[in-house]
């Protein structure tokens, strides 16, 4: 079983151009098992016809809660002939959990630390009206959770200038980061996919719905269209993102 999930999940290349070149021509393992399902007891194993899946570093593929593993079974019983890891985003945010976040966490919180001093919400423009005051009605809610969640007061900047921020405002927000591995995963997700500690936090204590905060991460990007037309390539990559997002999400409100 190991090998088969491997050959699906495992051995993605390095090299961006081979990574564009095989996702050209996708060689889509065929699917080998009729059902999934969920195992007893907690941690809870994801099933393959009654055999335990394991994810590509060799450990059982199981979620903390009974509805989360429900969620990644989901995903295996809803491929077709042949099994797309792109359509099992929750299924990979698993991997990357059980093999990498769970054995060394320290490394993935010093990463969203990292986003905490140069955060996307703190970084404004003066214009064009419209988009400042875009970024006003969705950063500012983010900024007034921190502060008020966290008495977190972060400093505002214009443009990309670097503006340092306060070292307590920083230690105050870090320490509201999860230590649980599962939501530190998705939290560390969120903060890649979004370019905002601030947002994934805020998501993870429930101050922001999935549908705000994946706005208030593109607020510049819609400004862009809004003003230059649809670009259908960053669509396309957009929708790709927001599955990982919802995936994220997922844990964090089953977990």
């Amino acid at each position: 079983m190991r090998e088969l999930f491997d050959d699906v999940f495992g051995n993605e290349p390095l090299d961006p151009m081979e990574s564009a070149r095989r996702n050209m021509r996708p060689n889509l393992r065929k699917r080998f098992y009729e059902r999934a399902a969920v195992g007893k007891g907690a941690p809870y194993p994801v099933l393959l016809d009654d055999r335990v899946v394991k994810t590509p570093a060799g450990s059982t593929l199981a979620a903390p809660s009974a509805l989360l593993a429900q969620a990644i079974a989901a995903e295996w019983n809803a491929q077709g002939e042949r099994i797309n890891p792109a359509t099992m985003p929750l299924t990979k945010l698993a991997n990357t959990i059980i093999d990498g976040v769970a054995p060394n966490p320290e490394p993935v919180v010093q990463d969203i630390a990292k986003y905490l001093g140069s955060d996307l919400v703190c970084y404004r423009t003066g214009t064009p009206e419209g988009l400042a005051a875009s970024q006003v009605q969705h950063w500012d809610p983010v900024l007034s959770w921190a502060r008020e969640a966290h008495g977190a007061r972060f400093v505002l900047g214009e443009g990309v200038i670097f503006v340092t921020q306060p070292e307590h405002a920083i230690a105050s927000v870090r320490a509201a980061i999860p230590s649980d591995p599962w939501r530190l995963g998705a939290v560390h997700l969120i903060t890649t996919l979004t370019g905002s500690a601030l947002i994934a936090l805020a998501v993870a204590g429930r101050q922001l719905g999935v549908a705000e905060a994946w706005a208030a991460a593109h607020v510049d990007e819609d400004w862009n269209m809004k003003l230059w037309g649809r670009d259908e390539i960053a669509l396309a990559r957009r929708v790709a993102r927001f599955a990982d997002m919802q995936a994220a999400a997922t844990v964090l409100l089953t977990k």
